[in-house]
């Protein structure tokens, strides 16, 4: 290329440069539009990603951080600052409460009883008090799995077992199951204060509660802390009119001869009345072991009227108690008590699962002196709504004296 004019030669020289230099970008700008083709979109600056990244990290913390939808109906609402504030402190102690019920459903445990029934048993810790227990039991009445509750009777009666007699003569005026046997709950209590009123005990002796008399059956509550001192005739008058069970409790340990001597002396005192179908294995009823029938319950409140502290103390309608600092009042467990419409002489009322709800009464009606037992019955003014029904029954037969045979 030495023969060409200069100007020629550089001029070659300029346009083969271009040729070569465009030969080697075209492979690279090709591949990188086919890139962008396939994936729709280009890719980003190194700053462009780290911004991105810093909003994904803001957007997740506020999403994080934000409270959750209150547990109330807002949807559709437009709610002012305070609404607003209201609902988010109603859904704050919504969530305060959670860990409270996750503790109460981990101390919450099923047993089987020897009967093979489901108890549930619920024990919660209170900070001020202690440990509570709660029992309740998923399990039918003695009555009830004895079919009793199925049975109609003319006076449609809440109860399973019913027993109306005047008392001077001993005619039966109605009866419903009056033989059954079934658990008979505080009505126990009765027994235990003729006892404690045919042995002549000083009523002034000044008893101690302590942790024997404490409930570890059923778990039920009781006003008197351990440790409380109480004279023989208060605990008589707590355990009948109330149905006190540390106090009931406290009457027999502290018997001459222990308590397993005043058990005894329960079961004999039965059987010197002709209870044949009773027995007791403690003194307050708690256990269904304590088991007696309509009729021989009439023969103990019979025997128990003609005892003036036990018509005194079961009959009253409130006893008020000076404990240190502290007065207590205690009302009578029987609504009835408090009914002008009634003249009630001597009364006893008793709960438990197996049992139902029992009462016992002596009381005058159209100028006759009555026993009336209940057993086995619903609801919690079932026994009441009875012996009203048979108090307007009585009334109603005036001099008429119709017999209702026993039905067994």
């Amino acid at each position: 290329m030495t023969n060409f004019p200069n100007c020629f030669q550089k001029t070659l020289q300029i346009a083969v440069c271009t040729v070569l230099a465009a030969a080697m970008l075209m492979p690279m700008s090709g591949q990188a539009a086919s890139e962008r083709k396939q994936s729709g979109k280009s890719k980003k600056p190194v700053a462009a990603k780290a911004v991105d990244r810093k909003k994904a990290t803001f957007r997740n913390t506020a999403v994080a951080k934000a409270p959750r939808e209150p547990a109330v109906a807002t949807k559709g609402k437009r709610l002012s600052r305070e609404e607003a504030r209201q609902v988010q402190r109603l859904e704050a102690r919504r969530l305060a409460k959670k860990p409270q019920m996750r503790a109460a459903a981990k101390s919450t445990r099923l047993a089987h009883n020897k009967n093979g029934n489901l108890k549930l048993a619920v024990h919660q810790r209170s900070a001020s008090a202690g440990v509570i227990g709660v029992e309740s039991e998923s399990r039918l009445s003695t009555g009830e799995r004895l079919g009793l509750r199925s049975l109609n009777d003319p006076l449609d009666l809440n109860s399973s077992v019913a027993l109306v007699m005047d008392q001077d003569t001993g005619e039966v005026l109605f009866s419903k199951n009056d033989s059954a046997v079934l658990p008979i709950a505080s009505l126990t209590k009765l027994m235990t204060g003729l006892v404690i009123a045919d042995a002549q005990l000083p009523m002034d002796e000044m008893i101690t509660i302590t942790q024997d008399d404490v409930d570890t059956h059923k778990w039920s509550r009781s006003r008197l802390a351990v440790g409380t001192r109480l004279s023989r005739g208060e605990l008589m008058h707590l355990a009948l009119m109330s149905s006190e069970n540390r106090a009931a409790h406290a009457l027999g340990r502290t018997y001459p001869g222990g308590l397993a001597h005043f058990v005894r002396l329960m079961n004999a005192k039965a059987r010197d009345l002709g209870m044949a179908d009773t027995r007791y294995v403690e003194p307050t009823g708690l256990m269904s072991q304590n088991q007696s029938s309509a009729r021989d319950l009439a023969t103990l409140v019979s025997v128990a009227y003609e005892r003036p502290i036990l018509r005194d103390l079961s009959t009253s309608p409130s006893h008020l108690l000076e404990l240190g600092n502290r007065t207590l009042q205690f009302n009578n467990s029987n609504r009835l008590i408090r009914n002008p419409e009634w003249d009630i002489g001597l009364q006893k009322t008793g709960y438990i699962s197996e049992a139902g709800r029992c009462l016992v009464m002596q009381a005058k009606v159209s100028g006759r002196k009555l026993i009336m037992v209940f057993l086995d019955s619903t609801g919690k003014v079932g026994r009441a709504q009875d012996a009203e029904r048979v108090r307007h029954w009585v009334e109603a037969l005036g001099s008429q004296r119709p017999l209702i045979r026993p039905q067994g």
